[in-house]
C-alpha cells in the first residue's frame, strides 16, 4: 500500500459495484453483518449501501467497543473517580458514554472528579509517574486491537515498581460475540448470510479463529480493510460464496492480515491476561468467556482487585434502542429517540457517542436520505 487515494478511487469503486450488481441473483436476497464499527463507518461515510442491489442489505453489527461497554462497568469508573478520588484515564468516546444517575465520565468531571482524556495506555503510566501520591486508574476499554498495549503497561508498571498505577479492564473478545449473535434462537435472530469480518482484531488474532463460523454455521467470513475499495471486494466475495453455497474464511485484506496473526502480540495478552467466567455486554448480555481480566500475578495493578469493585448490572434506558441496533434487530432510523431527544453532542445511548457507532454513523451521513422529498 503506498497512498491510501488507490483504495477510495471511485472509478474502481463503481467497476465493483457493477460486479456485484451482475453477480447478485436477483431471485433471492443477500444480507451481510458488518462487524467492526469502523466497517460501519465506511459504509455510511463513502455511500457504500448506495453502491449495492436492492436485494442486497448490509446489517451494523456490535462492533464499537464503546458501544458495547456496559451502564455498570461505566458506574465503576465514575465511583472511583468521584469516591476513591483517584486520577482516572480513558479515551475520549469513553468518556461520554451515558451512565447512571444523568451522570457520564465528563459529567463526573465537571463535579469535581479527576477525570484525564489519554491517547494512549502509555499516557496513563506517565501521569503515575509523574503523581506518585495519587492512585492513577487507567479504564481500559477495547477489542483485541487495544488489548496488547494495556498488556505492555501493565507490565511495564510491574517491572518498574508503579504500584500507584491500576487498570479497570473492560477488553472484550470479537469471536464469541459473533457466535453470540448466530447461537440467537431462531424467532429472534436476524437472518444472515455472512459476514464482514473486522479488519484490525484481525491483524492480532489472525484469520483462523473465524473458521468455526465457517464450518460449524455454515456462514462465510471475508475479512475486509476498512477503505471502500476494500468492503466493496469483500461483499463481492461474500454474494460469490453464497451463490456458489461456500461457506469459508476469505482474506480479502492480505496487506494487513495473516492467518496466524502477530503472535508476539498475543504472547503477550496471554502473559497479562485470562478469560473471565462471564462478561456481561451491552446489547447482548452475558457471555460467558467473551472478555479478559488480569491475571493474579499482576493483581496490585488490577483496579476491581485494588478497590474490592463489586459489579452490578443497570438496565438501558427503555426508549433507546441501542440494545436491538447492536444485535442487528433494529436500524438507527428504528428508534424513536434517533435524531430529536438522541444526538451526537446529547447521546442517550452508547450507539450515538462513538463515531464508529451505528448512530453516530448514520447521524453525520445518512440521515438525510430518510427524508421524504415532497412533490413541488
Amino acid at each position: 500500500m503506498k497512498y491510501i487515494d488507490e483504495y477510495r478511487d471511485g472509478e474502481l469503486a463503481r467497476q465493483i459495484a457493477a460486479r456485484i450488481q451482475q453477480t447478485a441473483d436477483p431471485q433471492r436476497e443477500y444480507r451481510f453483518m458488518e462487524f467492526c464499527g469502523g466497517h460501519t463507518h465506511a459504509i455510511s461515510r463513502y455511500g457504500v449501501s448506495d453502491l449495492l442491489p436492492d436485494n442486497l442489505r448490509m446489517i451494523h453489527g456490535p462492533g464499537c467497543p464503546v458501544c458495547v461497554l456496559p451502564i455498570g462497568r461505566i458506574d465503576l469508573a465514575i465511583r472511583l473517580a468521584l469516591e476513591q478520588r483517584v486520577i482516572l484515564c480513558s479515551y475520549g468516546d469513553t468518556l461520554r458514554v451515558p451512565a447512571s444517575d444523568g451522570l457520564s465520565l465528563l459529567r463526573a468531571k465537571a463535579r469535581g472528579a479527576d477525570i484525564r482524556m489519554i491517547y494512549s495506555p502509555q499516557d496513563a503510566l506517565k501521569i503515575a509517574e509523574a503523581n506518585p501520591q495519587r492512585e492513577v486508574v487507567f479504564f481500559a476499554v477495547g477489542f483485541e486491537t487495544t488489548t496488547p498495549p494495556t498488556a505492555l503497561v501493565i507490565r511495564d508498571a510491574a517491572r518498574r515498581g508503579l504500584d500507584n498505577f491500576s487498570v479497570l479492564c473492560c477488553h472484550v473478545l470479537t469471536p464469541p460475540a459473533i457466535a453470540h449473535i448466530l447461537d440467537t434462537p431462531a424467532e429472534q435472530a436476524v437472518p444472515l448470510d455472512g459476514f464482514v469480518g473486522p479488519a484490525h482484531v484481525s491483524v492480532v488474532i489472525g484469520a483462523a479463529p473465524y473458521g468455526e463460523f465457517a464450518r460449524r454455521y455454515r456462514k462465510p467470513v471475508v475479512i475486509a480493510g476498512f477503505e471502500p475499495l476494500d468492503v466493496l471486494q469483500a461483499i463481492l466475495m461474500l454474494v460469490q460464496q453464497v451463490n456458489d453455497g461456500r461457506a469459508e474464511v476469505e482474506n480479502q485484506f492480505i496487506r494487513a492480515v495473516s492467518d496466524a496473526g502477530s503472535r508476539p502480540m498475543q504472547a503477550l495478552m496471554e502473559d497479562v491476561f485470562e478469560l473471565r467466567d462471564s462478561f456481561e455486554w451491552r446489547g447482548l448480555g452475558e457471555m460467558p468467556a467473551s472478555a479478559r481480566r488480569i491475571r493474579p500475578a499482576f493483581a496490585r495493578h488490577d483496579a476491581e482487585v485494588r478497590f474490592a469493585l463489586d459489579y452490578r448490572s443497570v438496565p438501558d434506558h427503555k426508549a433507546c434502542a441501542c440494545g436491538p441496533i447492536l444485535r442487528g434487530q433494529k436500524r438507527p432510523i428504528d428508534c424513536r429517540l434517533f435524531g430529536t431527544v438522541c444526538t451526537p453532542e446529547n447521546p442517550v445511548g452508547s450507539c450515538m457517542v462513538s463515531n464508529e457507532g451505528a448512530c453516530a454513523a448514520h447521524y453525520a451521513y445518512g440521515r438525510y436520505k430518510d427524508i421524504e422529498v415532497q412533490p413541488a
